[in-house]
């Protein structure tokens, strides 16, 4: 494919990773992440996976060279292994990577497939090994299926990499073996901050756990080292002696890492959101459906670049306050 002018922002960045989520629905209701009763989007206004192949095809020629498909959950949506293939033929293409963030539920029937169609790695949010404690966090009683599906992405060739989000008086107690299951099984694991998107039932203040108070509690167990290992995204990482393995920390909260962004988010209807924390927006299904060529793509790509902040404004400081943003993160896209 050839490359067009490459995406760079006002900052300097250049942008060459797309968070592409293919449905806001999900099989779980994680208390941080959204309300029981949530309100899903209309389907109406969720691009086809013709579109949403078409967005990945223009963003490919603008020089993004690793895609991350998202949800809520993506494998939740039907026939989407039709669009894992058929991005997966623009492996040496233009693109270098193609992944996939998933709550597990589903891979147990999908990870052949998946690994057939080029993936390679895939990140599988875990918060706790402990099945009364994941029930009430997902309010779903599902542990033993997102287990089985880790063990189906290992049998199929998939590299997995867990993500845990740190949660003050519901896992912190028991990250510590989290991390040493991860490594026994052979999966990198990294810990992110919860992150304050969306109203929830609960208080997120409550529950912020900044990660230097979770690093503290890990080296206190083992040797924990600075690692250079680095994946294009926002985590640091250490290795631990003692398990052979390496733990990353996602900081948003306590230390912020915006001044090497790389990437922006587009959500199953279109909207582009150059920063996960801010409200800037530029509208991708209006130039899809425009009727003309991929001209009107191109100008709303440029405009996101045009108005990509230099950082985001997370802060979780106060009972009560109200979320940075309105929007789920599972509307954005994980």
């Amino acid at each position: 494919m050839d490359v067009q002018a490459p995406l760079v922002d006002g900052h300097c960045r250049r942008i060459d990773y797309l968070r592409l989520s293919v449905t806001d629905r999900c099989d779980l209701r994680c208390t941080y992440c959204m309300p029981e009763r949530m309100q899903f989007l209309p389907r109406r206004d969720i691009l086809t996976l013709e579109e949403l192949h078409r967005l990945a095809l223009g963003f490919i020629a603008r020089g993004v060279r690793r895609i991350r498909l998202t949800g809520g959950e993506p494998l939740v949506r039907r026939d989407v292994m039709d669009l894992v293939r058929a991005l997966g033929r623009q492996l040496g293409q233009g693109l270098e990577e193609l992944t996939l963030t998933t709550n597990g539920l589903q891979l147990a029937r999908h990870a052949d497939g998946l690994a057939a169609a080029g993936v390679r790695r895939i990140n599988v949010s875990l918060d706790t090994l402990e099945p009364e404690t994941f029930a009430r966090l997902a309010r779903r009683d599902r542990l033993a299926d997102v287990l089985a599906g880790i063990e189906a992405a290992r049998a199929a060739g998939l590299s997995v990499k867990i993500n845990t989000v740190a949660l003050r008086g519901v896992n912190d107690h028991a990250i510590p073996d989290l991390v040493a299951w991860a490594h026994g099984q052979g999966h990198a694991i990294t810990l992110i901050e919860v992150m304050p998107l969306g109203e929830v039932e609960e208080d997120r203040f409550d529950r912020y756990l900044p990660l230097d108070t979770v690093r503290a509690a890990l080296e206190a167990r083992w040797t924990l080292t600075p690692s250079a290992h680095r994946t294009g995204g926002p985590a640091r990482y250490a290795d631990i002696a003692e398990t052979g393995g390496r733990v990353g920390f996602i900081t948003p909260l306590s230390a912020n890492f915006c001044d090497g962004c790389n990437r922006v988010r587009v959500t199953a209807t279109g909207q582009l959101y150059p920063c996960l924390g801010g409200a800037e927006r530029v509208d991708l299904r209006a130039a899809l459906r425009s009727g003309e060529d991929d001209e009107p793509l191109d100008r709303a790509l440029d405009e996101a670049m045009r108005i990509k902040p230099a950082r985001h404004h997370f802060r979780i400081d106060a009972p009560a306050a109200a979320p940075a943003q309105p929007r789920h993160m599972s509307v954005t896209g994980g």
